[in-house]
């Protein structure tokens, strides 16, 4: 899949300009989604020195996007030929209605099945043998 995910407010708090505090489970949560092969893209309103910054924060804590603020790497944004909307399966976003403003990282675990694809922690019937956050804290 490829999956559209917000900055300020979902990654961290919001406290933009500057970069607030990291959100629970969130920068786990996108490891575990690169590991099965999703597409992470970084869709954020940062742009210049300040969204290289928070590129650079989210490699130190692991993660590392296909692309940002681009459908793909290579591509040369002309607004005049295209939309500004990026292409994706799943858009992460605290404005997202259904999170109105308050991200909650376990839930998106469960709605995007993180770690159910080939992972050791399930057995043959998809069910978690430990959750998510248990593995994450070596609790069953």
């Amino acid at each position: 899949m490829k999956i559209a995910v917000d900055f300020d407010g979902t990654l961290v708090e919001h406290k933009y300009p500057e970069i607030g505090a990291k959100k629970l489970f969130a920068f786990e949560t996108l490891r575990e989604l690169q590991k099965r092969g999703d597409q992470l893209i970084l869709w954020t309103y940062r742009y210049g020195a300040l969204l290289d910054e928070a590129v650079e924060f989210c490699r130190k804590n692991g993660v590392e996007f296909y692309a940002v603020n681009k459908n793909y790497p290579e591509e040369e944004y002309d607004e005049s030929q295209m939309s500004r909307k990026i292409d994706a399966d799943v858009y992460i976003d605290d404005r997202n209605v259904e999170f109105a403003g308050e991200i909650d990282w376990s839930e998106i675990c469960k709605k995007l099945q993180v770690g159910t694809m080939g992972d050791s922690n399930y057995n043959e019937y998809g069910k978690p043998k430990k959750s998510f956050l248990g593995s994450l804290f070596g609790k069953k």
